[in-house]
Parts: C-alpha cells; sequence; structure tokens
C-alpha cells in the first residue's frame, strides 16, 4: 500500500510526538548542504531541520519516500505530491534506491544519528553514489555528493 502523501512537518502520531519524517536520499542531502536552494522559505526550512538533528542526534526519524519535513518549504512540492508525475517518481526512485542500498523498508524508524552512521558505510561507491544523486542538480554544490563520490576512488 502507498503511502500517504503528507507535506507538513508533523509526527505521526501524539505518542510518537519527536518522530521526524525524511525522505530516504534526504539523509545525503542534509549531510551535503552549504545554503543554496529553492527558495529563501526552502533554505531556513533546510537549516532548521538540520539545526534540530544537530541538537537532537538521537531523535528518531521515519525513513518516507513521500513528502517530509524537508519537502514542506519545496516550490516544487506540489508537483511532487502528484504521484504519478514523472518529478515525483523520480525522487520517489532515489529513496527506494537508498533503502535498498541500506537494505532497509519504507517505513523504518531509526535515531538520525544511526541512519547517518549507516548511509555514511554503506552508500560507499561511487557506482551507489551517481545511481542515488546522478541526476540531482545539486549534485555540483553538494558536500556530501563531493567527498561520497572520492571515496571510491581513494580506496
Amino acid at each position: 500500500m502507498p503511502e500517504k502523501s503528507i507535506c507538513r512537518y508533523e509526527t505521526d502520531s501524539k505518542s510518537d510526538s519527536e518522530l521526524l519524517r525524511i525522505r530516504a536520499h534526504h539523509l545525503c542531502c542534509i549531510q551535503g548542504f552549504q545554503g543554496y536552494g529553492y527558495s529563501p522559505v526552502f533554505v531556513a526550512n533546510m537549516r532548521a531541520v538540520i539545526s534540530d538533528l544537530e541538537v537532537f542526534p538521537s531523535r528518531p526519524i521515519k525513513l518516507v519516500t513521500v513528502c517530509d519535513a524537508i519537502c514542506v518549504s519545496c516550490p516544487s512540492k506540489m508537483e511532487c505530491t502528484v504521484q504519478e508525475s514523472v518529478l515525483s517518481q523520480k525522487i520517489r526512485q532515489m529513496d527506494l534506491t537508498v533503502l535498498k542500498i541500506l537494505k532497509l523498508d519504507v517505513g523504518t524508524v531509526l535515531n538520525a544519528d544511526e541512519a547517518f552512521r549507516l548511509i555514511n558505510s554503506k552508500l560507499n561507491k561511487a557506482s551507489h553514489v551517481e545511481e542515488v544523486c546522478g541526476t540531482c542538480k545539486w549534485r555540483q554544490k553538494c558536500l556530501w555528493y563531493i567527498q561520497a563520490g572520492k571515496q571510491e576512488s581513494e580506496v
């Protein structure tokens, strides 16, 4: 059953008040973010999410393949919420690729610091990085993409 597309910085239930929904591929984006973005509102929100995860590294996150806490301020979010759109399918495929490499299911909940350790230890081949980020318009400005793509050649 596909996930519902909810574009709000929210939790799944009142009992999970600290649970943050994060698209799987955003685990890479968060680490490579330098302040560039689709709009000033997007940049401010991205900084807020990153700051929150830095202050609370053990915050539980739920890995999703739909609009998340970062997407909430993206000017393209309306197109992404249409499940059949080309953009939506392309971005969802990035998420599914990350989950496949990490051997995790959609909806997996884990602490943020654990998620970042996992992505940096498992998504460490240049071919994986290209598969996930190869068509991203931000890859040339993304510190994570630049660094992760070099790891395999240095080994």
